[in-house]
């Protein structure tokens, strides 16, 4: 069994998810809304240590037809710098599409509109690790 942490990459928040190998049910944990890269990761680190984690997960956005942009770019170098700084398999995920399930999931919920702007990335982030779950390939 291994605990797994996905993160929903954003340049403002970065949503976070935690779940095992084991039961393969992911849940959300926190939305990361710290200024600058030494906050953030000091948080990440913070995160690591607590849950030990055996690999990472990284949605990778992709634009629908799957090209890559800008966000892409950044998304696969905060991946390099989760695997440089914590030294753990990073897996990267595809996410497309799954910031409007996880809008959908929280309308479900009860949760409508701005008030869904605390929960919307970490819930991201676990729709990114159910994926990883579901994937055949892993």
């Amino acid at each position: 069994m291994s605990t797994l942490l996905a993160f929903d990459f954003g340049e403002a928040r970065i949503g976070v998810a935690v779940g095992t190998t084991e039961l393969g049910i992911p849940h959300p944990l926190e939305t990361i809304a710290a200024e600058g890269n030494d906050k953030r990761f000091a948080r990440i680190g913070e995160l690591v240590a607590q849950w030990q984690p055996g690999a990472l997960v990284v949605g990778l956005p992709l634009s629908p037809d799957g090209g890559e942009h800008e966000m892409t770019r950044l998304a696969r170098k905060f991946a390099n710098r989760l695997n440089g700084r914590f030294n753990l398999p990073v897996h990267l995920v595809d996410e497309r599409f799954t910031s409007a399930a996880a809008s959908s999931a929280l309308d479900e919920a009860g949760l409508k509109g701005r008030r869904q702007k605390p929960a919307l990335d970490q819930v991201a982030a676990m729709q990114i690790l159910q994926a990883w779950f579901d994937s055949p390939a892993e």
